[in-house]
Parts: C-alpha cells; sequence; structure tokens
C-alpha cells in the first residue's frame, strides 16, 4: 500500500491539521469488525449502521464527544452451562470510532433486528448559511477621515 507525503501541503495550508491527520489515519489498516453502512438519508441527514447481532442495548455504549463518535459493544460473558459445538456468531467486544465535521450532532440511535442505527444531522449555524445582500443604487458612501 502506499503512503502519502503530506509535508508540502503542511506548508502551504493552515488549519488544516486535523484533515491531514485523518487522512494518514485512513491509510493505517482499520479493524472490520463490526461491519458497518454510512448513507445519506437528506440533505443534511446521514445514517450510520452496524451489525451487532447478539448485542442487546444495555451492551452497546454510543458517545459522541469533540468531533469523534465512539461506539462501544460489551457483551457479557457466556453462561457457561451451555454446550455450544459451533460459535460462527461473533460477540467480542469491540470499539468503532467516527471523525465527524463540524456542526454534525448525533440525533438519536435505535437498535432493530440486530442493527444498530445511528441517525446524524449537520445544522449549520445561522451566520454560516448564505444569505442574500440585496444591492442598492445611489451615489456609494462616503468614508470620512480625522486628521489629528
Amino acid at each position: 500500500m502506499r503512503h502519502l507525503d503530506f509535508s508540502p501541503l503542511y506548508r502551504s495550508t493552515v488549519g488544516f491539521d486535523r484533515l491531514f491527520s485523518m487522512l494518514d489515519s485512513a491509510n493505517s489498516e482499520a479493524p472490520s469488525y463490526p461491519p458497518y453502512n454510512i448513507e445519506r438519508t437528506g440533505e443534511n441527514a446521514y445514517r450510520i449502521s452496524m451489525a451487532v447481532a447478539g448485542f442487546g442495548e444495555g451492551d452497546l455504549h454510543v458517545e459522541a464527544k469533540e468531533h469523534v463518535l465512539t461506539v462501544k459493544g460489551e457483551k457479557a460473558e457466556d453462561d457457561e452451562s451451555r454446550d455450544i459445538l459451533y460459535r460462527g456468531i461473533a460477540s467480542r467486544a469491540f470499539e468503532r470510532r467516527f471523525q465527524i465535521a463540524e456542526y454534525v450532532r448525533v440525533d438519536g440511535a435505535q437498535l432493530e433486528n440486530g442493527l444498530l442505527h445511528i441517525d446524524l444531522v449537520r445544522e449549520l449555524p445561522e451566520a454560516m448559511k448564505p444569505r442574500k445582500i440585496e444591492i442598492g443604487t445611489g451615489s456609494a458612501k462616503q468614508i470620512e477621515t480625522q486628521a489629528h
């Protein structure tokens, strides 16, 4: 696998450190358990769906903090009285982290048919939304200067 060198970009950009760190970490091997989908459900709405068969609501923990969404699954120890001949359903503990963009918040989470659905919404503050600037007619405003 190729490794990209972002050092030339560090010299000519300001404030993109977090982006370059994310790109660096994306190149590393990431765990593949549990499998998940990320989908766009609206213009400013997203959904992460994770396959968490065998986990109950009490076994899953979802936390959003400082642009990172963390999903943890910790299953209680199996009952030793059961004699399992073959274990094909994984129930190992996991922790999966997702980087969340600015102004994206977690709207809710539901467990349905072995899938954990986490809904996200992007809400731009009014100051960040585009606004129409009216163009007036008439003379330009004069800037007055005072002599000191």
